[in-house]
């Protein structure tokens, strides 16, 4: 198994100086970065039906992983709250371990099948959700079991791991092979194989929110204002995207108790009335002021 297999290259590396050792690790950094390319397209088809199922207002996140695998995979999705508004009401963690596991290592846990099983049937899962399945070797028993669970129930499925034809890829409707190979540290996964899985994971979940429309021209127009830094950048995004001064945009987004689509259409000129049927209701993506676009959750 690549992601377990012993380099050669590096049977010696305890006796480099130190500074070649963290030159060879960044090297590997970089390889691990360029891993992800080959996989663009199959994540790009991954995020546009995750997209389509997650435009339903039921339809959740759910990202599932061991160790490893499984703290990248909650990093992840927390970020999605306040990047992207994201309700952490649509977001499932299965961590095999449960949530103690992120802070320690769990012994045993991503052995329990069983446990994967009932996450899966507890949460009530169906075909509105997207479920997103973690492991560098492709193998571990917990998130396998889950991801199988998920599709028996109807939801999409996304596996992501570091080895072919595993049963995690094998076992989910959208499969994300990372072909990492070999660690500089051999079997220490946190390295090269968690650098790819980290790239792969943050394309996908941002390609989802684009095609859900919490992007507009590269800025984040569903952000949670939740500090001072956020509220500048606020001003700054509904300036920008309304053509005013900031002045005007703070004015703005003090009526929009800081809705920044909301704002945004305010400043623009639109009537609140107007701009609050098209934020609440038509669910606008601000392509075009003035009109409702495509709706959104």
């Amino acid at each position: 198994m690549g992601t377990e297999d012993a380099s050669r290259s590096y049977a010696r590396l305890d006796l480099w100086p130190t500074g070649d050792v963290v030159a060879a690790m960044c090297k590997v950094q970089l390889d691990a970065a360029a891993a992800v390319q080959s996989q663009v397209e199959a994540i790009a088809r991954a995020a546009d039906e995750a997209a389509e199922k997650l435009e339903h207002p039921s339809g959740r996140m759910v990202y599932v992983g061991a160790g490893t695998s499984g703290r990248l995979a909650v990093l992840d999705g927390v970020e999605l709250e306040p990047t992207f508004g994201w309700s952490r009401d649509r977001m499932i963690f299965g961590i095999a371990g449960g949530l103690d596991a992120l802070a320690g290592s769990v012994e045993g846990a991503e052995d329990d099948e069983d446990s994967a099983r009932e996450l899966v049937r507890s949460a009530g899962l169906d075909r509105n959700d997207v479920v997103i399945g973690v492991a560098a070797s492709g193998t571990t028993p917990f998130t396998v079991a889950a991801v199988r669970e998920a599709s028996a129930a109807g939801a999409l499925t996304v596996g992501i791991a570091g080895n072919a034809n595993t049963p995690l890829l094998l076992a989910a409707k959208h499969p994300i092979f990372l072909d990492t190979g070999t660690e500089l540290v051999a079997g220490s996964t946190r390295m090269k194989a968690g650098t790819a899985q980290k790239i792969a994971l943050n394309l996908l979940s941002t390609a989802i929110m684009v095609r859900l429309g919490r992007v507009h021209d590269g800025l984040m127009v569903d952000m949670r204002v939740s500090n001072r830094k956020l509220r500048t950048r606020a001003i700054g995004i509904v300036a920008e995207i309304a053509g005013v001064e900031r002045e005007a945009a703070e004015g703005a987004l003090d009526l929009a108790e800081n809705n920044i689509k909301l704002a945004s259409l305010i400043a623009s000129g639109t009537d609140i009335g107007e701009a609050l049927l098209q934020v609440f209701v038509f669910g606008s993506k601000i392509d075009t002021f003035g009109s409702p676009t495509a709706a959104l959750t």
